[in-house]
């Protein structure tokens, strides 16, 4: 009798860690939220790889979050003045399942880092709007 006692605590104690990490998860994702100037947006690199995640706006910096991490701290940041869209057009055939339905991909240029955001049009009117109403290079506190 006293042979099955480690197996189900073991089995018990891996149940626990699972649920734990899940509420993390949610807290976070919660936490992110919650927060003004957050929207929801992938984003796609240079090797093509789709990443679902959220974007938070600063005065100064776009942030990105992984969406399945439980760091507090952005996986990218891009500067406001450095930041550029250069277009947006419909997910292809081949994005459609990679990418949040409803979705725009947005062409965005950084430090000539080029890189794709998916996100919804009105968060996408939202970031062209955020990047629109900052101070003009060289005047103000840009840098």
């Amino acid at each position: 009798m006293n042979d099955l006692g480690g197996p189900f605590f073991i089995i018990g104690l891996l149940f626990l860690l699972v649920i734990l990490s899940l509420c993390l998860f949610g807290i976070r994702r919660f936490q992110l939220r919650r927060a003004l100037g957050t929207v929801d947006a992938s984003i796609c690199l240079a090797d093509n790889r789709w990443r679902m995640g959220v974007c938070r706006y600063q005065d100064k910096d776009l942030e990105w979050f992984r969406l399945l991490s439980l760091s507090p701290r952005p996986r990218y940041t891009f500067r406001r003045s450095g930041l550029e869209v250069l277009g947006r057009r419909a997910p292809s055939e081949l994005e459609r399942p990679l990418v949040q339905p409803e979705s725009v991909i947005v062409m965005l240029r950084c430090q000539e880092q080029e890189f794709k955001m998916a996100m919804k049009f009105d968060a996408y009117a939202g970031l062209s709007s955020w990047l629109e109403a900052g101070p003009v290079v060289g005047v103000g506190t840009w840098r």
